[in-house]
């Protein structure tokens, strides 16, 4: 309790102040990694990998943007920026570990952004969404990354209209995830999306328990790879049952 105290203070004192209601849940992400690290690893590998290879096939390096870096667990951060000019992580926040372990890299090519990526606020609203439209400003932009920001951008909008309890919601939902693939689909550069679609809790019998579809009705595109990520496991929310997200990246 007391490294995460300390996590949230350090956290809140460099995020901008619109960003404050978001560093809880941040730090709760990271303390979970953190119990998790031996079942999150495969997923975490299977990231940076997929990631490691899409930077294999480019002739051209200048700027990567990694949408979602989040705790840069599943981000090869290393090789990212010893074979890209600029590399410009985006997230709504960056923990204190975070850019502590990036000031000890020593890394001067590396940018953080706050943003809201959801486009949340234009959909409910009916407004046309365009949550990714920032992009088209970035010079010499050759990758972009989305690494499972996706099916988060779901569970939180979700939660928040349920809680208005606003009779668009399932559109509403939809239109987030469309304005997302949509917006990646719409760049010119080469991009890397990588997101959990589904998730399940099963007991250790195998009987499902819970499902559930992230993308929010959207048909999840056809994937390159795909692996299983034991999100909760056994033990973590309980010791009967676990839940396992379905992970596709392309």
């Amino acid at each position: 309790m007391l490294t995460e105290a300390l996590q949230y203070a350090a956290t809140s004192a460099v995020t901008p102040s619109e960003f404050h209601p978001f560093v809880r849940s941040s730090v709760s992400l990271w303390s979970r990694a953190g119990r998790c690290a031996t079942d999150w690893g495969s997923h975490e590998e299977n990231c940076k990998a997929f990631i490691r290879e899409t930077v294999a096939r480019m002739k051209q390096r200048r700027t990567v943007v990694v949408l979602g870096s989040g705790l840069l667990r599943d981000v090869p951060i290393d090789d990212l920026a010893a074979k890209f000019d600029t590399v410009v992580l985006v997230d709504l926040v960056h923990l204190a570990s975070v850019r502590m372990r990036l000031k000890a890299k020593r890394f001067r090519n590396v940018r953080l952004i706050s943003r809201d990526l959801s486009g949340f606020d234009d959909a409910a609203a009916a407004k046309v969404v365009e949550p990714l439209s920032f992009l088209r400003q970035v010079p010499y932009l050759d990758l972009v990354v989305s690494a499972n920001i996706l099916s988060q951008i779901g569970v939180a909008s979700k939660r928040r209209l349920e809680a208005e309890n606003n009779p668009a919601r399932g559109e509403i939902l939809q239109r987030l995830i469309l304005a997302h693939l949509d917006g990646l689909a719409a760049l010119p550069c080469k991009t890397a999306l990588i997101t959990d679609t589904a998730y399940r809790v099963t007991d250790r019998g195998g009987q499902v328990l819970e499902e559930a579809d992230l993308l929010c009705g959207v048909p999840a595109p056809p994937a390159k790879r795909a692996w299983t990520w034991p999100v909760a496991p056994y033990g973590e929310l309980s010791k009967e049952y676990q839940a396992v997200h379905d992970v596709i990246a392309l």
